[in-house]
């Protein structure tokens, strides 16, 4: 897959959905399957593993927890160690702060 790209599919509920990377808030682990949550409130399921999906995603898209990957461009603000998507309050893991943090302060005006 190319970076270039701004869209992807998936295979879920034996159908190929495309999925614009602008609309997916967030995506959280279930083990072997994700749950990807998108803006317009919808969900999908798709057998793959954090792991496995996060060397595929734009760079936009971070590893905030062991559960969660983030995309940086929904985010509406960061509190504590809090990020706020849409009415999503993800915690952000000790162990992923220093990257977060690093990640933001190149974006900070």
């Amino acid at each position: 897959m190319t970076k270039q790209q701004n869209f992807t599919f998936i295979k879920t509920d034996k159908k190929l959905i495309k999925l614009n990377f602008d609309d997916i808030l967030f995506i959280k682990g279930l083990g072997n399957y994700v749950e990807i949550f998108m803006k317009n409130n919808k969900k999908y399921v798709y057998y793959k593993t954090l792991k496995d999906l996060i060397d595929k995603l734009p760079d936009e898209f971070m590893r905030l927890h062991n559960s969660y990957i983030i995309n940086l461009k929904n985010v509406h603000h960061i509190e504590d160690n809090h990020l706020i998507i849409e009415e999503h309050k993800i915690t952000v893991a000790k162990s992923y702060k220093d990257c977060l943090i690093s990640c933001i302060d190149k974006l900070v005006l």
